[in-house]
């Protein structure tokens, strides 16, 4: 069973984060730049919360408010939920699914080590999955 800590050892641990006074659009377009769907909110090593596009598009453009003066602690989660490293990928999946969340940040000793997403996940589930099968394939061909 793969842990959190081995899907941070072959992804990375870059921790991608805005300041919680940062304009929407600012993290709009810090997202569009690094290709991903959230943001965390870190003033120094704590975290505030995460911002996301779901976010945007139910706090800020449905709501018809400005993404140039509208502020990410506005509309950013504050009660976040994390994971640790030694958390398993189904465990995350389990918790992601629930909550209806696609990114956890992980947490280790109450500072943030790094981010992971449902794809991610989703990911390492595959890569199980292949690698039981072909030991399966061995055992039955006897090799």
């Amino acid at each position: 069973m793969k842990l959190v800590q081995h899907l941070l050892d072959s992804k990375g641990r870059e921790i991608i984060s805005i300041a919680a006074d940062a304009s929407v659009l600012d993290a709009i377009k810090m997202m569009a730049e690094r290709a991903v769907g959230s943001l965390l909110v870190m003033q120094g090593d704590e975290l505030l919360g995460i911002v996301t596009e779901r976010d945007y598009a139910r706090k800020v453009i449905v709501k018809g408010r400005s993404s140039e003066s509208t502020e990410v602690g506005e509309i950013m989660t504050s009660e976040v939920c994390t994971a640790t490293i030694q958390d398993t990928v189904n465990n995350c999946m389990t918790v992601m699914t629930e909550r209806k969340i696609r990114h956890l940040p992980v947490v280790d000793e109450g500072k943030v080590i790094g981010m992971i997403s449902i794809g991610d996940l989703v990911q390492a589930i595959i890569s199980d999955q292949q690698e039981e099968i072909e030991h399966l394939e061995h055992y039955i061909i006897g090799q």
